[in-house]
């Protein structure tokens, strides 16, 4: 009887955990990354780390504006996230977007419909891999993890 009972509570919180959609868009199978994700009412986190431990890509999808000034003389690529046109910049940190370290770093802030949005950012150790990165964030689609979020927050 305790076996059964036990068994089927593994099976409910087995199929739960089914149903429940991943927080982070799924990384291409070859892209040698991992998710670190962190889950919040306002928020979904995703850090994609390479094998090396390093944070290369990371997407946060909020359902606040996260009012981040992108300066047209920052501009460089221009691409697609999500479905989405997007542009992606150099950040600007005080002054260091002309820095060697700069040239393989990007940011975006993409805005999708009913108040999404997504900030997305590339920290590549070099323009190859930067190229790598920026073709695999044309890949993931977080429409729908985005619909997780809390509205109105």
């Amino acid at each position: 009887m305790k076996i059964m009972i036990a068994a089927s509570l593994f099976l409910a919180s087995a199929a739960a955990w089914s149903q429940e959609a991943p927080p982070c868009p799924t990384l291409p199978a070859n892209a040698g990354l991992q998710w670190e994700q962190r889950v919040d009412a306002n928020f979904i986190a995703c850090k994609a780390v390479a094998n090396d431990g390093r944070q290369v890509l990371n997407v946060m999808l909020t359902s606040r504006d996260p009012k981040i000034r992108l300066e047209r003389r920052l501009r460089e690529e221009e691409s697609t996230f999500s479905g989405e046109e997007i542009f992606w910049y150099r950040p600007d940190l005080a002054g260091q977007e002309t820095s060697p370290a700069m040239a393989s770093r990007r940011i975006t802030v993409v805005e999708f419909d009913d108040d999404r949005y997504a900030q997305v950012w590339i920290n590549a150790d070099s323009v190859e891999e930067l190229g790598t990165l920026i073709s695999l964030a044309q890949q993931l689609d977080v429409r729908a993890t985005s619909a997780q979020l809390s509205a109105g927050n």
